[in-house]
């Protein structure tokens, strides 16, 4: 059995906050959030731009390129984030009634921005454990970005924050795009570490918590995590890529293309380099910042309306999310 990607669909708001206004809000000169941090300008909602709603549009973006009817699709599985229109609410089935995926049954899956590297994963199990599976639509929305607090100098590597929505159709025995292996790894002593401290069963919301600003991201041992991480994030993102490489019979001098998500220009370097990769090989998203786990789905793309991904290419898209997570699944083009 094989499942191949039929097609990709991406939904990017018009609303844009620049370098500039960043700077401003955060008190950073605007060089340091340009050239290290890596943000040029980045996409935030609009009046309309509402989580689950971007991932309806990108859906639609994707079935329309597929030419398909929304009739055939057996799974539709929401991958976006967590905040959305409404709390406690099943996404996917009100994205299963605004498609017209009648026929679909729908669930919704959450590792942060690790999710579409799980979602590809899982969609592959499905449709192998399942004979009456045969297309399955992954689509969701982010908007985390709502979270961020540019007073908070503990959040700064989270200022890259943006909005959008992503969606991958898949079907079994497509007779290209083939997914291949996939890797993930979670290392639970970071689970604490980057939260919203206020709003759940630990600390319900308060008048004073809305006053004081409190509903936002933040991290609660920034030095701590910061040593933490500065050990494993780094080999841990070559780790998964290497694994999924190795799981799928290939090596790091196969890849063709490296989808990766957003980070500081230092790291996303390093990683081409320890990989023997060239600066085309992949896209910095300077433009977009970071838009959770659509990031690999919007390289992607681009990478494919740039004409650099060719037939019989190895595309690697690696991911990570805090939590801590780190994913990568290794596509054959073509």
């Amino acid at each position: 059995m094989t499942v191949g990607i039929v097609s990709t669909g991406i939904y990017i708001p018009q609303t844009k906050m620049t370098s500039k206004e960043i700077a401003r809000l955060s008190n950073i000169p605007e060089d340091i959030i340009r050239q290290k941090m890596g943000i040029y300008e980045k996409p935030i909602p609009g009046e309309r731009d509402h989580t689950v709603q971007m991932g309806i549009w990108a859906a639609q973006d994707a079935i329309r390129k597929a030419h398909i009817d929304p009739k055939d699709i057996d799974v539709v599985i929401y991958m976006g984030e967590e905040h959305k229109e409404y709390p406690l609410w099943t996404a996917s089935i009100k994205m299963q009634e605004e498609l017209g995926a009648v026929n679909a049954w729908a669930f919704d899956v959450q590792l942060r921005c690790g999710t579409t590297i799980m979602a590809l994963k899982l969609a592959k199990s499905l449709m192998a454990s399942d004979d009456s599976i045969q297309t399955i639509l992954l689509a969701g929305g982010y908007r985390n970005v709502d979270f961020i607090d540019y007073s908070n100098p503990r959040t700064r590597f989270m200022y890259n924050l943006a909005a959008g929505g992503g969606a991958i159709l898949l079907q079994k025995d497509y007779d290209k795009n083939h997914l291949l292996e996939a890797d993930i790894m979670t290392d639970g002593s970071f689970s604490e570490d980057v939260v919203v401290p206020v709003g759940g069963t630990k600390k319900p919301l308060t008048p004073d918590d809305l006053e004081n600003n409190l509903y936002q991201l933040d991290v609660i041992d920034p030095i701590g995590m910061r040593e933490r991480l500065e050990q494993k994030s780094l080999s841990n993102f070559l780790k998964v890529i290497r694994t999924s490489l190795a799981k799928s019979g290939l090596t790091e001098g196969d890849i063709s293309y490296l989808a990766m998500l957003h980070m500081k220009k230092s790291a996303h370097d390093y990683i081409l380099s320890e990989l023997g990769l060239l600066q085309e090989q992949s896209i910095y998203l300077r433009e977009y910042g970071h838009i959770g786990q659509i990031d690999q789905i919007l390289s992607l793309q681009l990478a494919l309306d740039e004409g650099r991904i060719h037939d019989g290419d190895i595309v690697t898209l690696v991911s990570a999310g805090i939590g801590y997570v780190w994913g990568a699944i290794t596509i054959r083009w073509g």
